[in-house]
């Protein structure tokens, strides 16, 4: 990795040090300033982006690349959960008591790894993970919402295990003030609702797809 000396700190060469030529200025202006962006606006955004930009320290020309190290660090979360929720479902695949062989281990945190990383250097993804933009965010918040819903299925049943539909609940609320990107995980977290708390049909799989209309 690169780095590049801006002002007190030592960045990243792929980190915006400003603003790229497109949105990302006035997301930045609107979150320092706590501004109204342009319609439908991104409240959310705007009070993350706000606090981020107090990691300046009062230094103006420092504020775009802390907004902008917000992003790094939303995005590298994203890869975070990504991992695990792979590892969740390749553990699904191998179906062990939890006793898991050398070759197994390998063949679970290995897939894991490589789909984080294919997802990682996309460039659809690459070209916005380090820029002040909630395209991050709408990857975010979709990607620990459908972490949370395989959490609560491995514990449903016990004590407090409504806090994961609740969670569920809180973030997919909180992601209506960045991006609507995350009501498209609400059918995963539906069929994963109904095929652990129900004995699957295809008359129960076909009402639980009209509920979510």
């Amino acid at each position: 990795m690169v780095f590049v000396s801006g002002g007190p700190y030592r960045i990243p060469a792929d980190l915006e040090p400003t603003a790229s030529w497109w949105d990302c200025g006035e997301y930045i202006s609107t979150a320092y300033k706590l501004q109204v962006g342009h319609p439908p606006g991104a409240p959310t955004f705007q009070l993350l982006g706000r606090f981020f930009s107090l990691l300046a320290f009062g230094n103006t020309a420092n504020v775009a690349m802390m907004i902008n190290a917000m992003s790094a660090v939303v995005s590298a979360l994203t890869i975070g959960f990504l991992f695990w929720t792979i590892t969740m479902l390749a553990r699904k695949i191998v179906k062990t008591d939890g006793n898991y062989t050398l070759s197994q281990a390998i063949a679970i945190f290995g897939s894991s790894f490589v789909g984080a990383m294919a997802f990682t250097f996309s460039d659809s993804f690459w070209f916005s993970a380090l820029k002040a933009k909630f395209m991050h965010y709408h990857r975010f918040l979709p990607a620990i919402t459908f972490w949370a819903i395989l959490k609560w299925e491995q514990v449903a049943g016990e004590k407090h295990d409504l806090r994961w539909l609740i969670l569920i609940a809180f973030l997919i609320g909180l992601s209506i003030g960045i991006h609507l990107l995350n009501l498209l995980a609400i059918p995963a977290v539906t069929f994963v609702y109904y095929f652990r708390k129900f004995k699957p049909t295809r008359k129960g799989m076909m009402m639980a797809g009209l509920y979510l209309y």
